[in-house]
């Protein structure tokens, strides 16, 4: 099920959504940076909408039609199915805004963003993201940030995949997750299970639970009832397990 197709009452995110409430406001990073016009602009046209696990945010071949934020819950950028096996590309942890290259260009989508859990996502209109992108100099530092960041993570993730280690594989995407800007809100804990992270990571539930452990064994992380915490993110990025 997509945000896009018809779902309870409505056809789309606009008519399914809600305006986000001043807590959910509060998550926004980007809001911060704006000046008192252009972050009443910004208010105006956000919308949050919910998202059962399984639901489909951004679809392969769909025009791009929002700029989306994760207030809460847990996604997953993989490639397109249909042109063979799923691919996960990164993980999307609360507080992470998204797909900002597509908005910028105006195409269609070239990647699936599918909700791992229940989730909250707020949208910004294609139109608000390019007024904001001709008058708000703040805002255009962030994005400009968001992209460098972006592009450092999917260079990471080309490494990732040519690890031979699945600790280092489960290290290595823990990083991402907690990025600090990119996943802002997470801090030092994020609520994920196993089975969460082993789809993210692409390994088994077992095998990922072992690099879990070994992880922790180093006192990178700790694991916590109902999710993780990052104890050494340094080590986590470097993942240099031979000589920690």
């Amino acid at each position: 099920m997509s945000l896009f197709t018809p779902h309870r009452s409505g056809n789309d995110l606009r008519t399914r959504a809600r305006p986000p409430t001043e807590a959910e406001l509060a998550e926004i990073p980007w809001l911060q940076r704006l000046t008192p016009i252009e972050r009443q602009r910004a208010v105006d046209a956000l919308v949050v909408g919910e998202a059962d696990a399984g639901d489909t945010i951004c679809r392969f071949g769909r025009p791009v039609t929002y700029w989306f934020g994760l207030v809460d819950g847990l996604l997953k950028m993989s490639n397109d199915d249909s042109q063979g096996p799923v691919v996960t590309f990164t993980g999307v942890a609360p507080g992470g805004w998204f797909g900002e290259g597509t908005v910028l260009k105006h195409e269609q989508y070239r990647y699936n963003i599918q909700a791992l859990r229940k989730s909250r996502v707020a949208g910004l209109p294609v139109e608000t993201f390019d007024w904001l992108l001709d008058h708000s100099i703040g805002f255009n530092r962030f994005v400009m940030h968001q992209l460098n960041e972006r592009l450092g993570q999917f260079i990471a993730a080309r490494e990732i995949d040519r690890l031979g280690s699945p600790d280092l594989r489960v290290a290595r995407n823990l990083a991402a997750l907690f990025h600090p800007l990119l996943s802002p809100n997470v801090a030092g804990v994020l609520r994920i299970t196993q089975q969460e992270l082993a789809y993210l990571v692409g390994l088994s539930r077992q095998r990922t639970n072992e690099a879990l452990t070994t992880l922790a064994a180093k006192g990178w992380i700790r694991v916590e009832y109902g999710g993780l915490r990052v104890l050494d993110l340094a080590a986590l990025r470097s993942g240099q397990l031979d000589e920690s």
